[in-house]
């Protein structure tokens, strides 16, 4: 049996790659999904802050995430050919490094990023709750996600412009990933 690809899809919130991962789920072939999102992980209780002092990402306990990798990875009865990842930190958890063959990084700037974050959390909200999610962003949030810019975009093995549409970015992500088998086999 050949090992799956395992690709990690990373971007700050609202840089589309949740969206990316589940119409690349449905375009690849044999490929099954797994969402950092869904899981419940032990970590820094105060994200601003974590990222102020360095944003160590190995305080991050992944074993959620790692316990479904194997569970997947074990079972012979069903052959992925791609396990994609919605994974927000490249290669620098110590934990995930051993699984990770291909990690792309989604760059939307942050302005962009915002305002498909506010289109989809605030569709149904309060001006004054908006509101309250800027003056967040404005005092600290910002920072935590410069801090993403600066240790996970050079830490991915590929850097994709997130300002492009859903579907030219599928088709980047399937391009780099047909470049990644043809180097590695």
């Amino acid at each position: 049996m050949k090992k799956p690809l395992i690709i990690s899809i990373a971007a700050v919130s609202g840089g589309g790659k949740t969206t990316v991962i589940q119409l690349l789920n449905n375009e690849l072939a044999n490929s099954i999904a797994l969402f950092f999102d869904n899981y419940d992980f032990e970590g820094p209780d105060n994200l601003i802050e974590w990222a102020h002092q360095g944003g160590d990402y190995n305080e991050w306990k992944l074993s959620p995430l790692i316990n479904d990798l194997r569970i997947i990875l074990d079972n012979k009865d069903t052959q992925n050919d791609y396990i994609l990842l919605d994974y927000p930190f490249a290669y620098l958890n110590k934990e995930m490094n051993e699984f990770i063959d291909l990690t792309i990084f989604i760059d939307t700037p942050l302005d962009v990023a915002m305002a498909r974050r506010i289109l989809r959390d605030f569709n149904y909200s309060s001006a004054e709750e908006i509101r309250l999610d800027m003056q967040s962003y404005l005092s600290g949030a910002r920072e935590a996600y410069l801090a993403m810019l600066n240790s996970v975009k050079p830490n991915s093995d590929v850097i994709i412009d997130g300002t492009q549409g859903r579907n030219e970015l599928v088709e980047s992500i399937k391009q780099q990933i047909t470049n990644h088998l043809k180097v590695t086999h």
